[in-house]
């Protein structure tokens, strides 16, 4: 099976990711099948979830921060502005304090918790989860391609599901068994729930947010996930772990990747000896690679003479991707 096979035989998988290690070519390959997919007719929005995005420099194009911007007909690209999702969620926190407690200014020592809230190093990943859920449940796109963050990150959102589940699950079997809730409930005004109640709508709703974003991330109907690996011995190695985890948590495998595979054909020309070892050494990976992964393994992608930059190159590589010339 091709690359371009999986994505003609089912055609109901819009959600789309490519995953591995930083730095093997996730984000060329995912701006690469927005490319593509945008070429074959469907309206298509690639974006970043790594913090250290990558689809500016890619796209040639300031896009951080700007939302979904056009970058070809049917191509849309997009990186989210962390700080700017944490500004936002500051300033929901002080509205909220100031209607429930009808104060006109937050107090200085409550702002300035919130400001050194905004700091935690969890911070930047959840303001970006939360963005993410906003974009794909709009349903505005044929096709959503991930530029996922590295693995560890991934399986990081996914497990978050679970533990959200299990933890709301016992805060709401609690809150009901309390039996002080019916008698409050009896003296409260119509429409008017407790503070309490209000916190534990609001975990509902955040854990509906998670479950929605993790929820496709093993849909195996609607998802499309690669491997993205190079022939080197520590990344298989990798692979392979990272593999078995996401088996655990039943994210949907649509096969690997190979990328920066030095041409064969160089063997038979006059090059240098280290050229010439890099070649046998790769030789030996590839083997393993295919001895390891099987049918599985949808595409071989040479090692490009220079950077994947503007579109004319991003095309190049698509066509490599699905079938074409080099």
């Amino acid at each position: 099976m091709s690359l371009a096979g999986i994505f003609q035989e089912h055609p109901e998988r819009r959600y789309i990711m490519f995953g591995g290690k930083g730095g093997l070519g996730k984000t060329t390959f995912s701006a690469a099948a927005a490319y593509w997919l945008a070429q074959h007719g469907h309206k298509v929005l690639v974006f970043s979830v790594d913090p250290q995005a990558s689809l500016s420099d890619i796209f040639q194009r300031d896009i951080f921060g700007k939302g979904a911007v056009e970058i070809a007909h049917n191509l849309y690209a997009q990186e989210i502005d962390a700080d700017q999702q944490i500004r936002q969620y500051q300033d929901e926190i002080r509205k909220r304090i100031l209607d429930m407690y009808g104060l006109d200014k937050v107090p200085e020592e409550i702002d300035d918790y919130i400001q050194a809230a905004a700091a935690e190093p969890a911070m930047e990943e959840s303001a970006i989860f939360d963005r993410v859920v906003d974009i794909v449940v709009g349903g505005e796109f044929d096709y959503y391609i991930y530029d996922l963050v590295p693995l560890g990150h991934a399986l990081y959102y996914l497990s978050m599901a679970s533990v959200y589940d299990e933890w709301i699950g016992k805060i709401t079997g609690l809150r009901q068994e309390m039996e002080e809730y019916a008698q409050v409930a009896t003296i409260m005004k119509r429409g008017k729930e407790t503070e309490e109640d209000l916190i534990l709508r609001e975990l509902q709703d955040i854990k509906y947010r998670i479950n929605t974003s993790s929820g496709i991330l093993t849909d195996k109907e609607k998802t499309a996930f690669f491997f993205v690996i190079i022939p080197e011995e520590m990344v298989i190695l990798d692979t392979q772990k990272a593999a078995g985890l996401f088996a655990k948590f039943q994210v949907p495998l649509s096969g690997y990747i190979v990328n920066r595979v030095i041409p064969p054909d160089l063997a038979q020309l006059d090059i240098p000896a280290y050229l010439r070892n890099r070649l046998e050494m790769q030789r030996g990976y590839l083997e393993r690679i295919d001895t390891l992964f099987g049918n599985q393994v949808l595409a071989r992608i040479p090692e490009f003479e220079r950077d994947i930059t503007g579109l004319k190159m991003i095309e190049r590589m698509a066509e490599v991707m699905f079938g074409g010339a080099a």
